[in-house]
């Protein structure tokens, strides 16, 4: 039986991403699409056979199985919540929340309305990541991994919501860097962070031109970001892992890169490739393994841009009806904007200090 499926949210992600492939995919079927704007729901209109609303009022548990929600971050946790309060389960892009309070919202809508939620992550799910993972037995213990995702040009929607605070809760750290942390957590399993030090900066975000063309958005006109374009930190997992991460929606790199080297007692694993749908990319992945000073190339499979997230949702019925899966979306989301916070509050502390003029520092005795 199929699952009963309501995309929430209209843009970029709900209508290229979730709309076409779960239309395509034999386990669900598409009963309703909200969007608050006219001009979005007037756009899906012209497609009969799918009733399209203005807010999720119209939705029931009833009717729906499952809600798709893809709406701008400061709006994820308010609707989700509402849906599942409704005992409607929710599949909710990331970021799952913006705080640790949105958090327990979410935590406590679920155990109200007596439904689930699933999150969003594509990465983990890339053919490539999968091979990486493959690796790891043959590392021996792990020591360190370096995470980074940084792109030449790829601003989403500059001015536009993604780059306002208020609205996304933050910048790059919040978009590429959840991938990259639930990536991290896909490879090695959940842990805390015990140690968190990060730097942010903001030299690109002002400037249409690095805008991501892929996306078709127009740089929204006399609107200036907020955010951070730049993340880089370092981190340390209750399980003594330490973590190198670095994301950038823009550099002066030709090519967006994306690179994740994992090092152990006995041998190092990297995976060299682009994730996403940036036109700026590597033409192929490239996994290897370096072992005692010889570095070997390793098969990677090759697969279309965004495999990723059809081969989410070829689990997602099965998930959906895990009960073992309720609570879990949360939990782990839970230390995903832990750290986030924790990061932001550090790369915070960095400003205030670098804000002091040199000539004005109080001179350090010997």
């Amino acid at each position: 039986m199929s699952v009963r499926a309501a995309v929430v949210g209209l843009g970029w992600a709900g209508r290229e991403l979730w709309l076409p492939r779960l239309a395509e995919h034999a386990d669900f079927d598409v009963v309703a699409v909200v969007d608050p704007a006219p001009a979005a729901r007037a756009a899906l209109d012209a497609a009969p056979g799918v009733p399209v609303h203005p807010t999720v009022d119209a939705l029931t548990a009833r009717a729906v199985d499952l809600a798709v929600v893809a709406v701008p971050n400061h709006l994820h946790a308010r609707v989700a919540a509402e849906l599942l309060g409704k005992g409607i389960s929710v599949f909710l892009e990331k970021p799952v929340c913006l705080t640790s309070g949105e958090a327990d919202t979410l935590a406590a809508a679920e155990r109200a309305g007596g439904a689930t939620l699933l999150a969003g992550s594509a990465a983990p799910h890339r053919a490539d990541v999968a091979a990486l993972a493959r690796l790891l037995p043959e590392l021996g213990r792990v020591r360190h991994v370096d995470l980074s995702w940084v792109r030449a040009r790829g601003i989403p929607h500059a001015g536009g919501w993604f780059t306002q605070r208020s609205k996304a809760g933050g910048g790059v750290l919040l978009d590429l860097g959840w991938h990259l942390l639930d990536t991290l957590a896909s490879l090695l399993g959940p842990a805390r962070f015990t140690q968190v030090a990060g730097v942010t900066s903001n030299d690109f975000v002002g400037a249409g031109a690095w805008s991501a063309a892929w996306r078709q958005d127009e740089p929204a006109a006399g609107t200036a970001g907020d955010v951070e374009d730049t993340a880089r930190g370092f981190l340390v997992r209750d399980d003594g892992v330490s973590v190198c991460l670095s994301a950038g929606w823009a550099s002066h790199e030709a090519r967006d890169v994306t690179r994740i080297q994992v090092t152990g007692s006995a041998a190092t694993a990297e995976l060299s490739c682009t994730f996403g749908f940036s036109p700026n990319r590597a033409p192929h992945a490239l996994l290897t393994l370096t072992r005692e000073g010889t570095t070997t190339a390793l098969p990677v499979p090759d697969e279309p841009i965004g495999s990723e997230y059809r081969r989410q949702l070829d689990g997602l019925a099965a998930a959906l009806a895990d009960p073992n899966r309720r609570g879990r979306a949360v939990s782990e989301a839970r230390t995903t904007v832990r750290v986030i916070e924790d990061f932001y509050a550090s790369a915070r502390r960095a400003h205030q200090q670098t804000a002091v003029p040199v000539h004005q520092a109080v001179p350090v005795h010997q």
